[in-house]
């Protein structure tokens, strides 16, 4: 590998000042809007991450990137308020540092920079599923939204619902 290949290369540097139960990274290529939390991101890229360490660096790969990455840490105790996220892209050459919606989870991005500008106010009031409670407060659903409408990310096939992942993240719902 030439020192090029690498310069390029996005790097994730993450500080946990919080404790979190969950924390994954999604490379996004693919969107199911009929879906809320993770599954919104169809089958994606997904990076390990160490929820027990307080920091790390991650190294994604610069060939043939995802349309975005989605960041997302769910805190001890759980509290949709002081949940953690973050979108963002493939950005070479720029870097960007701060916390990752809420203070408690530090970000620092080489070769890449934060999506903005997404939100509940960014989902089509006709859009289906619009009025669920579950799926409108869903930050992974309303980032899915904005790729839709900005990026046309492609819808993903369906996911199998018998074949759940026992050692993934949770789908968490609101009370």
């Amino acid at each position: 590998m030439n020192s090029r290949a690498g310069s390029d290369r996005v790097r994730v540097e993450i500080e946990a000042r919080d404790s979190y139960r969950i924390m994954w990274l999604a490379g996004i290529r693919e969107l199911d809007l009929t879906q809320h939390c993770l599954k919104t991101f169809g089958e994606c890229d997904r990076p390990h991450i160490n929820t027990h360490q307080r920091r790390q660096t991650l190294h994604l790969p610069t060939a043939n990137p995802p349309v975005a990455w989605y960041l997302c840490a769910l805190p001890i105790p759980w509290d949709w308020s002081r949940n953690a996220h973050l979108a963002f892209e493939y950005a070479p050459g720029q870097t960007w540092a701060g916390d990752a919606l809420v203070r408690g989870l530090g970000v620092q991005l080489t070769n890449a920079r934060p999506i903005l500008g997404w939100g509940e106010h960014i989902i089509p009031l006709d859009a289906p599923l619009r009025q669920s409670k579950l799926h409108r407060t869903c930050r992974n659903w309303q980032f899915g939204w904005w790729l839709r409408l900005n990026r046309d990310v492609p819808d993903s096939l369906p996911l199998p619902t018998d074949d759940a992942d026992e050692n993934g993240p949770e789908q968490l719902t609101l009370a």
